[in-house]
């Protein structure tokens, strides 16, 4: 069950990413465990390489995706690195449509794996790129293969097969609580459907950002976006709203304290995680909460509008 140390392709280092133990922020939750999925370790530096390699794998197996098709969908960033990751490991052709405000970083990192990019009006955000990709295939349906990870079933099933598995190898019965972000959904849907068929309850709680406007890049306030199809209400048993001041400092503290450098959305699901274990604890409780790390910040120098004391 452990990371091979030989592969045979670069997707066999997809998953089975390390469970750490947040010690320092335990000092704030006595008798409740904090636990973070390392996300970053996958090889395309995300949590998105899961759900890339799933829709790559699923829809050559179902013949949808051939060699003379381009894969194309919409990101905000992460997943299309996946994308293009997955898409040069087996020979298939990708373009990407996302918001030209992404930071330079994820426009570098696409194109040096040969992805071909189409920039959507950076003030509707990953609503616009959704709306525009859909567009660029009306116009050309057989030149172009459009999984739509918002709606594709293999995002959440990566998750269902990879994520919960491994948190349950990791922690089994000690779980109390799961914590994820919302923006595809698929990391909490697939997670918290798998973490649904263990025997132990465990609380599923999602995170979202607390304005419309907000600077969490990668989570959605569902409220005022489109919804993915692939969400399931049902599954939510909480949801916690985060500031991006809240989810911003926290990724701070983060890097000050325990010397891991985070993209914000990680930053969000961490508050959320220590925001429980603080209440279990003042209520003599105890507690195993796990949540996701994401991606890394070296993604997030360029600076955005909605910056305010932050200069890279």
């Amino acid at each position: 069950m452990l990371r091979p140390r030989r592969l045979d392709s670069i997707l066999d280092a997809v998953g089975n990413t390390p469970l750490l133990r947040l010690r320092t922020l335990e000092r704030e939750t006595p008798g409740v465990s904090l636990y973070a999925k390392v996300e970053f370790a996958n090889p395309g530096g995300s949590v998105k390489d899961r759900a890339a390699r799933q829709i790559f794998l699923d829809a050559i197996a179902r013949g949808e995706l051939t060699r003379d098709k381009i894969l194309i969908d919409s990101t905000s960033g992460n997943t299309g690195v996946a994308y293009s990751m997955v898409g040069a490991a087996l020979g298939y052709r990708v373009a990407l449509v996302m918001p030209s405000n992404v930071s330079q970083a994820r426009k570098d990192i696409t194109r040096a794996y040969g992805t071909e990019l189409i920039f959507s009006n950076p003030l509707e955000g990953s609503d616009g790129a959704i709306r525009h990709v859909r567009e660029v295939v009306a116009d050309d349906p057989d030149r172009f293969y459009y999984p739509d990870q918002y709606s594709n079933l293999s995002n959440p099933r990566a998750h269902y097969l990879g994520t919960g598995v491994e948190i349950l190898r990791d922690v089994g019965d000690r779980i109390t609580h799961f914590v994820a972000g919302l923006g595809t959904t698929g990391t909490f849907v697939g997670t918290t459907r798998r973490l649904r068929e263990h025997h132990r309850r465990v609380r599923c709680v999602a995170v979202e950002p607390a304005e419309q406007l907000h600077g969490l890049e990668g989570l959605k306030h569902l409220a005022s976006s489109l919804v993915p199809p692939i969400y399931d209400p049902s599954l939510v048993d909480e949801t916690r709203f985060v500031s991006t001041d809240d989810g911003w400092d926290m990724t701070d503290r983060l890097t000050a304290e325990d010397g891991l450098f985070l993209g914000h959305s990680a930053g969000a699901n961490v508050f959320a995680a220590l925001s429980i274990g603080r209440e279990l604890a003042a209520r003599g409780e105890t507690g195993c909460i796990v949540t996701v790390l994401c991606d890394r910040g070296d993604r997030y120098f360029a600076p955005m509008r909605w910056e305010k004391r932050y200069l890279w």
